[in-house]
């Protein structure tokens, strides 16, 4: 991350507010398109969808802000230590306003009809209880946070692939807690519907928030925690490396140590720039080169 607070906060706000209006707002578009009803062929281009809007909005505001876009995120690399509990805070806040401004541009795209079918929001499938909902939306969130840290956080990431990896992993854990959570995994997600559809008169089903934000927050400390103990131990990490062969994506963790290095990184990545050539430099290598190819006649020295 390279971006002071305010920047990364403003970059937090606006990749939530793109995840909610691209990813939630498919939803919507699915639930028009086929008057209310919700098949698995469209589960199916919902979960595209936010495949491709998360993997861009990584792509776009990952070097700013780590591009957590949800607060799931952010407690977890912060109890990863990757990320400072100072700031925190701030980032969630900059979620939901982010979250919030999505479902108000659903609204300002679809009217009413966005309102009528929930603005996109989740809630719980036919015959799932509370305790079932929490558990498959930890078990989402572990996948999310796995991808995240094996090729966002680790250092050895192979270059590139974090961003669009991370988005299949949101469409992955889609085509399985759909139909039984909306698979959201990200309190953020759910909380822009939900505040949406209650401020123009809807039915949100705030009751169940609980497992949108228990679920993800427990799946993401988990993940964190078992990649360290199990598939990355710390003790390996080579502590030259940088993080992640794609750059800082997702939760920095040396920021003071990356500001010490900036001076000796002042004149390029590629080490020092070579120093000008003189043209004096020219007409020299020309005189021994010319001297080089004189060739020995007799009677004109040795």
């Amino acid at each position: 991350m390279v971006g002071d607070l305010p920047r990364r906060l403003v970059a937090e706000a606006i990749g939530t507010m793109l995840l909610v209006l691209f990813g939630a707002g498919s939803v919507v578009s699915a639930l028009v398109m086929q008057n209310g009803r919700l098949d698995y062929a469209a589960l199916g281009i919902i979960s595209f969808s936010f495949a491709v809007v998360v993997a861009l909005v990584i792509y776009a505001f990952g070097s700013t802000s780590g591009a957590h876009i949800n607060p799931a995120v952010t407690i977890a690399l912060a109890a990863g230590r990757r990320f400072p509990w100072s700031e925190v805070p701030f980032y969630i806040v900059a979620q939901l306003v982010g979250a919030f401004a999505g479902g108000l541009l659903i609204v300002g795209g679809f009217g009413r009809r966005a309102v009528d079918n929930g603005v996109g929001l989740t809630a719980l499938g036919p015959g799932v209880n509370y305790g079932q909902g929490i558990l498959m939306e930890a078990l989402g969130t572990f996948l999310l946070l796995l991808t995240i840290m094996a090729l966002a956080v680790d250092r050895r990431a192979p270059s590139g692939w974090a961003g669009w990896m991370i988005g299949l992993a949101v469409a992955c854990e889609i085509f399985v807690l759909g139909p039984l959570t909306g698979g959201s995994v990200n309190p953020a997600r759910t909380f822009g519907p939900y505040l949406t559809t209650s401020l123009f008169g809807g039915d949100a089903p705030w009751r169940l928030f609980g497992v949108y934000i228990v679920g993800p927050i427990v799946g993401a400390v988990l993940a964190v925690v078992v990649y360290d103990l199990v598939a990355r131990p710390m003790r390996e990490l080579p502590v030259t490396a940088e993080q992640g062969t794609a750059g800082e994506i997702i939760g920095a963790r040396g920021q003071d140590a990356r500001e010490q290095e900036l001076p000796e990184a002042a004149q390029g990545a590629a080490g020092d720039i070579p120093s000008a050539r003189h043209p004096h430099d020219d007409r020299i290598r020309d005189r021994v080169g010319h001297i080089g190819r004189r060739r020995w006649r007799p009677g004109h020295g040795g």
